[in-house]
């Protein structure tokens, strides 16, 4: 079997699933779990922490594991920088066999640091049995020195090793999620997958295929060809994800206004040309009147002349209050107490500067963060909004998973084995 330790929402899970392989998942929110058995995905709702290794020893052929990231992240306090000492020493513990967790947690300034430590006593135990095959580990990039610790004692057993940073742009993921990643084999040299997109698009050569364009947020969702890819989507706030993130109000006339049976694209693309209008207040006023616009392409009021636009990702946290625009890279998303402030923003394209009123901004729904960490749109998210969009933010994305997870299993992979928003 394939083990997939704090398995969330199933973002490993699926990407094993369209590589025809399936693994049990260990997890244990509540939500997590209820998504993960509405997409079909095998799971035992435990504590990783506690739950005993014997079940695995003598039948495990890879191990999966991407620790809680609360105490690491840029989304939260990042006391696990402070805690890294304390989680240094579980895992030179436990690599001899010796569980010292109970003495070092005390110490901990997050008690979720050293979760990440838990890792080492499933592959101690596992070891011990000439187990597993392979292993496949995903973190922030904070925690390397930390994979490259497991890395050392890997390789004392046996294994070849990989660790270090990738982004998931550069696998066909609409999003530059930058990850600390720990390949290690028994089997095969362990080493990175090829990139198959690039920041700009590179031409076939005598070497090889070149690489295609990162897929930008515009492509992914609907909106026609942009770019470039949306920022990190990654959650903060508790386990459940915090107070509900996106309240109705607005966002009741979109979600209304949506084809229920194939989703659309709620917002228009790039390039489109506001009509306008002179019509009192509301849904109707800031869109006009859907028979007299194309189908999924409203037309927003403006009080002047008709001019273009084009929408921006907004966020508080950016640096410097930046506003990227859909078509250029952006920064982290995070989802929990400050997810009221992710939202879709009008700008004014560079040949319409003075464009009057600007439509009302519109906040990100969880369908698009989905899409943004490559599931489908019809990926069966279960729990309230705080709590999908939790799941969400804290997931693997799925097609970079399967790029890392398909050379293990012996596949040939490929960008289009995989349906990224269809």
């Amino acid at each position: 079997m394939i083990v997939d330790l704090f398995a969330g929402p199933g973002g490993w899970s699926f990407a094993l699933t369209r590589l025809g392989v399936y693994d049990i998942g260990l997890e244990w929110d509540q939500w997590a779990c209820t998504t993960r058995a509405a997409a079909g995905l095998l799971t035992i709702r435990t504590d990783v922490a506690r739950y005993p290794t014997w079940p695995f020893a003598g039948r495990t052929t890879g191990l999966i594991a991407s620790p809680p990231c609360q105490a690491w992240s840029m989304a939260g306090k990042r006391l696990g920088r402070i805690d890294q000492r304390l989680v240094h020493q579980a895992v030179a513990d436990l690599a001899q066999g010796r569980d010292t967790r109970e003495q070092l947690l005390p110490s901990c300034r997050d008690e979720r640091s050293l979760l990440a430590a838990e890792p080492m006593r499933y592959l101690y135990a596992l070891n011990a049995v000439g187990e597993p095959e392979w292993v496949a580990m995903e973190e922030v990039p904070d925690i390397l020195p930390l994979w490259k610790q497991y890395a050392v004692i890997l390789r004392r057993w046996g294994f070849s090793v990989w660790a270090g940073i990738l982004n998931a742009a550069d696998y066909g993921v609409p999003q530059t999620r930058r990850r600390a990643i720990l390949l290690a084999s028994r089997t095969r040299s362990a080493e990175p997958p090829t990139p198959t997109h690039a920041k700009v698009a590179e031409p076939d050569t005598l070497f090889g295929p070149g690489r295609e364009r990162w897929v930008s947020m515009a492509a992914a969702i609907g909106w026609g060809a942009t770019d470039r890819p949306v920022p990190t989507v990654c959650a903060g706030g508790g386990p459940g994800g915090g107070p509900e993130p996106f309240p109705s109000g607005s966002r009741k006339a979109l979600a209304n206004a949506r084809n229920r049976g194939t989703w659309k694209p709620h917002l228009p693309g790039a390039g489109i040309v506001l009509k306008p209008q002179t019509r009192g207040s509301g849904w109707n006023a800031r869109h006009g009147d859907r028979a007299d616009n194309p189908a999924g392409s409203p037309a927003p009021t403006i009080t002047g002349k008709a001019t273009h636009w084009r929408w921006a990702l907004r966020s508080n946290n950016q640096s410097n209050g930046t506003v990227p625009s859909q078509d250029e890279p952006a920064g982290t998303l995070f989802f929990g107490h400050r997810a009221n402030e992710c939202r879709w923003i009008p700008e004014p394209t560079a040949d319409a500067p003075d464009a009057g009123t600007a439509p009302e901004p519109i906040r990100i729904t969880a369908q698009e963060a989905g899409i943004l960490q490559s599931f489908p749109p019809d990926y069966p998210w279960q729990g309230s909004k705080g709590q999908v969009f939790s799941q969400i933010g804290n997931a693997v994305p799925p097609r970079l998973a399967a790029h890392l997870l398909a050379p293990h299993l012996g596949k040939t992979f490929s960008t289009d084995d995989f349906t990224l928003a269809a």
